[in-house]
């Protein structure tokens, strides 16, 4: 065989264009532990990669004599790669990803051993089990909490960042097993249970990444949580000096009074605030309008109506995960849709193929939600090689 037929034979055996669905799992874990992503994000990458195809490389030695049946054209049946060279390289690879777990920190390689444990798990003993979903879900929100984790290092507390991160692994968890169970007739087909029940969960999970508020993280300490690039930043603990100077702004030390009562003017505490003045200590006021200075802000009153409103970080962060979730339901709902309706074996392939491509722009839709558009938009970027790819190769 030359040396192009086998990188092929491989690159069906790995399945190479379903590996661009996974670095989302890691980055949608470090977004919703508040933090941005660092170096130790970028080894849970690599970890979760050497671990993903090593869950590929076992699932088809394990599953030779199956497919010698109803898939003979796979590299194993067909004799394009030895049985003994998938099991080697399932072997390299998982202890590859572990050793990558372990440059992150202790509590990273934890997880990673949970993740390796639950892959092979599943290929050699539960796959064609009532618990095969599942477990394959459990791999998946592992997954993305090895990503949290591996964020967080030692300079924050995994636990309560794992925690911050628990619905976005359940998120993706949820998808997973609605993919993986109607995968398990993919060879089949014949039955429209399945896509119709993941076309549910598909619906389910699109009204929970792409409506409500962004959910940003709050998980206490004194470090910093912020956006990822939209401007919005909050931090865990003030400085002494802002909070001197805050407080000494809301005590308001006028000598004639307390200004936040309305005191220094002589309007009664019944009335509300007055304009204060300026001075050398308290600052600039606010400008009144004049002919020659120009039109004055304009505050609401009830007489006016409503000052003009000006976008902000959170109407972007609404537009963005509005996008990404209508993202995700065009490429996993479609598919399914037409499985349910003729559910023969290349259209629930076909499903499952868009399930496993719809994981994208869901990773995205997640980290968008926690509050990081940037991470978002890098993860949705992945989409589009994803797509290319599958069109050589098949991810399923």
């Amino acid at each position: 065989m030359s040396a192009v037929a086998t990188r092929r034979a491989w690159a069906e055996l790995l399945r190479l264009p379903a590996l661009f669905t996974v670095p989302g799992d890691a980055l949608a874990g470090a977004a919703a532990t508040g933090l941005r992503p660092n170096h130790r994000t970028l080894l849970a990458i690599g970890s979760s990669l050497c671990l993903y195809e090593a869950g590929m490389a076992l699932n088809d030695w394990a599953d030779r004599a199956e497919d010698a049946v109803e898939r003979p054209e796979r590299p194993l049946p067909s004799g394009r790669i030895a049985p003994p060279a998938a099991l080697t390289a399932a072997t390299a690879l998982t202890a590859a990803g572990l050793a990558l777990a372990s440059r992150a920190g202790r509590p990273s390689l934890a997880v990673a051993g949970a993740l390796a444990g639950t892959v092979w798990a599943y290929d050699l003993a539960l796959k064609h089990t009532p618990a095969g979903p599942a477990a394959m879900a459990t791999a998946r929100g592992l997954d993305l909490l090895l990503g949290a984790t591996a964020t967080a290092g030692p300079d924050h507390d995994p636990r309560s960042r794992a925690t911050a991160a628990a619905p976005s692994a359940a998120a993706l968890a949820a998808h997973t097993l609605a993919v993986t169970v109607v995968s398990r007739r993919e060879a089949q087909g014949g039955s429209s249970t399945a896509p119709l029940a993941a076309l549910a969960t598909t619906a389910a999970l699109t009204r929970l990444v792409g409506a409500g508020t962004t959910r940003r993280p709050s998980v206490g300490g004194d470090g910093d949580v912020d956006d990822g690039g939209f401007g919005w930043r909050r931090r865990g603990r003030s400085a002494p000096g802002e909070s001197a100077s805050r407080g000494s702004a809301s005590r308001g030390s006028a000598s004639t009074g307390s200004a936040s009562r309305g005191s220094a003017s002589g309007l009664a505490p019944e009335s509300g605030p007055a304009l204060r003045t300026a001075t050398p200590e308290s600052g600039p006021a606010l400008r009144t309008a004049t002919p020659e200075s120009g039109p004055a802000l304009r505050t609401a009153t009830p007489e006016s109506g409503p000052a003009p409103r000006t976008a902000t970080p959170d109407t972007a962060h609404r537009a963005l995960r509005g996008a990404l979730a209508l993202a995700y339901a065009g490429t996993a709902a479609r598919p399914l849709f037409h499985a349910a309706l003729n559910p023969s074996p290349p259209l629930t392939q076909r499903a499952v193929g868009g399930g496993i491509r719809a994981m994208i722009p869901l990773q995205a839709a997640l980290a968008a939600r926690t509050g990081a558009p940037v991470t978002a938009l890098l993860t949705a970027a992945l989409a589009p090689a994803a797509r290319r790819f599958a069109r050589k190769v098949s991810v399923t």
